[in-house]
């Protein structure tokens, strides 16, 4: 064997470094699987070969509670207490665990802590499982949502609980590392209490209770399990490659349990207890409307009476009740930028090339006719869908283009429908009231970014410029996007833009900056990505960058501010410039 033959990796590094370019290629989805081909090596005394486990990125959390009820409040109208609650909570859980990640030996004396799970209570449509989505999705944990009317105790009555901690784990590729930390939402809880009509053994309800416990405060669980095909699969391709049994398992000691459900019934029990300490002549008769005044009042004792076990009430030491939606809470949704009912329905129009628009009046309308169906928001969507139904089968068939929603077009749907198909007149009265409302959401848009978006842009250092604002506000318009989507892609542009600045500063040896003024025009250009803006703050440096070297050479001058007319004409600029500072007097 030649000295170059010792340089040969053996078989586990090439599979090593063929599975690293696959999944550097397709993703974790592609992985290599010892074929049996090549001789399996020959495993060390005393068990078989060892696979280093990959180094996992620390868990860092550093998000305040007051940043993210102030990302809640973009999306979800009222239920202030409890998104006070909600975040307060779930930030001091994550908060807590990366700081005993950076100080284990004072992480020692937790033992006997009580996590931060959560129980929320609220009617139907009043936004329980959009708020638990849109604080994993700011937070960045991994998040799966299970219903508790799907779950057994021991699995053969639907599934197991401890299947949700499995899904967690696929839902980040395998990651045992970042599922540790994730969350765990369980929806309609309340069905699961335990009924006072049923008789013997309750798989289904207070069965799943205890088997929640343990999950809830701390347990490993195994990730391999006979009813599971794909892991049994995963672990016969493991035991192939590697000629070892593997035994995976994830701990909960630090995944967060949020349960939620509507709780029809419980205010009833929180009422008579409440009455039964009245005094005397105080005991009155309550309507519909006061169940959430009640249920601001539940105690433990009240959800035990309701069918729940007490150990499962003991874990759940954090209560988020959520206040039924009114009339103008359902109207302050449809007119919100990030409603995903109104900006739904014109994304259905847009897809046919038709613009949509909605007087304020018809907004009104719909959601006074969605209060009374009860559902909450849930009714807005029902409405909406009823009202344009015609409209949205009809109108990709003719030429009209521009639709505005009127008060009443949500009244009689089938009447308008047949003026607006009819009419000329009509039609052209659609386009014209259109532009009218169009610019109407468009300033709606700039408050909207200035107001709760403004902080969040400021601390990226990007400065809310009227002319930054217009071109958010257009973009968010034009292409039905989250403001604070545009807003994040605005942040990563001048970013790019004061990344240039920084590399040409540090080739010439001179502070070299672009003026406000300077990047709006940059940011104007089109197209708006970063390598368009990459390209123009290129060919502008350029362009000054033997003027800029000169400017070093004088020990006066220290920097350099790019303003707007420089983007412009860049060589008049800073010919200019060096004009100047080499005038002889």
């Amino acid at each position: 064997m030649t000295d170059h033959d010792t340089n040969l990796p053996d078989q586990k590094e090439l599979e090593r470094e063929i599975g690293e370019y696959l999944t550097r290629k397709y993703g974790r989805k592609v992985k290599i699987v010892s074929s049996g081909l090549f001789p399996m090596a020959e495993p060390e005394e005393g068990g078989g070969i060892v696979i280093p486990p990959k180094a996992a990125a620390p868990f860092h959390f550093d998000i305040t509670p007051e940043e993210l009820i102030t990302y809640l409040d973009q999306y979800v109208v009222r239920q202030d207490e409890a998104k006070a609650i909600l975040a307060t909570k779930i930030c001091t859980h994550f908060n807590r665990i990366s700081y005993a990640l950076k100080h284990p030996r004072q992480a020692k004396r937790n033992v006997g802590q009580i996590k931060n799970n959560v129980l929320m209570m609220g009617p139907t449509g009043v936004g329980k499982t959009f708020l638990i989505k849109l604080i994993a999705q700011r937070l960045g944990v991994p998040f799966i949502k299970g219903d508790a009317t799907k779950f057994s105790e021991t699995g053969y009555v639907g599934g197991d609980v401890e299947d949700l901690v499995r899904d967690l784990v696929r839902q980040v590729d395998g990651d045992l590392d970042r599922a540790q930390y994730g969350i765990i939402y369980i929806d309609e809880i309340d069905k699961i209490a335990a009924s006072e009509y049923r008789l013997g053994a309750d798989v289904s309800r207070t069965g799943v209770q205890r088997a929640l416990l343990k999950p809830m405060e701390e347990t490993e669980v195994e990730l391999k399990v006979p009813h599971d095909p794909i892991s049994q699969i995963e672990a016969i391709e493991h035991f192939r490659s590697t000629g070892k049994r593997e035994k995976r398992s994830v701990n909960t000691r630090n995944i967060l349990f949020i349960m939620s459900g509507a709780f029809a019934g419980l205010d009833e029990i929180i009422r008579k207890r409440v009455q039964q300490q009245a005094i005397g002549f105080e005991k009155a008769v309550h309507s519909a409307k006061d169940s959430g005044k009640f249920l601001k009042q539940v105690k433990a004792e009240d959800l035990i009476q309701f069918g729940f076990e007490s150990e499962f009430v003991g874990r759940l030491p954090v209560l988020a009740v959520l206040d039924e939606l009114s009339v103008d809470d359902l109207y302050a949704i449809l007119l919100n930028p990030n409603s995903a009912v109104t900006v739904g329905k014109k994304q259905d129009f847009r897809a046919y090339g038709i613009k949509i628009q909605f007087e304020d009046v018809a907004l009104r309308e719909i959601a006074e006719r969605a209060s009374r169906e009860r559902t909450g928001a849930r009714g807005l969507s029902s409405v909406m869908e009823r009202t344009l139904l015609h409209f949205e089968k009809k109108l990709p068939s003719t030429s009209i283009r521009h639709l505005v929603v009127s008060l009443d077009m949500v009244r009689n749907p089938k009447a308008e429908l047949l003026r607006l198909l009819d009419d000329p007149a009509c039609q052209a009265l659609h386009r014209e009231r259109y532009e009218v409302l169009e610019h109407v959401e468009y300033k709606r848009l700039v408050d909207f970014i200035l107001e709760r978006m403004g902080d969040y842009l400021e601390t990226h250092e990007v400065l809310a410029t009227p002319a930054r604002l217009a071109m958010m506000a257009r973009q968010a318009q034009a292409e039905d996007l989250d403001p604070r989507e545009v807003c994040d892609q605005f942040i990563l542009l001048v970013q790019r833009v004061l990344d240039c600045a920084k590399r040409i500063s540090e080739k010439c040896g001179i502070t070299v900056t672009f003026g406000d003024d300077a990047i709006d025009r940059i940011l104007a250009r089109e197209p708006r990505d970063e390598a368009a803006i990459g390209r123009t703050c290129d060919t502008i440096l350029q362009t000054m960058e033997y003027g800029l070297r000169l400017l070093s050479q004088k020990k006066e001058i220290t920097s350099v501010v790019i303003p707007a007319e420089g983007i412009e004409a860049p060589d008049k600029f800073i010919n200019a410039l060096v004009s100047k500072a080499f005038k002889v007097e």
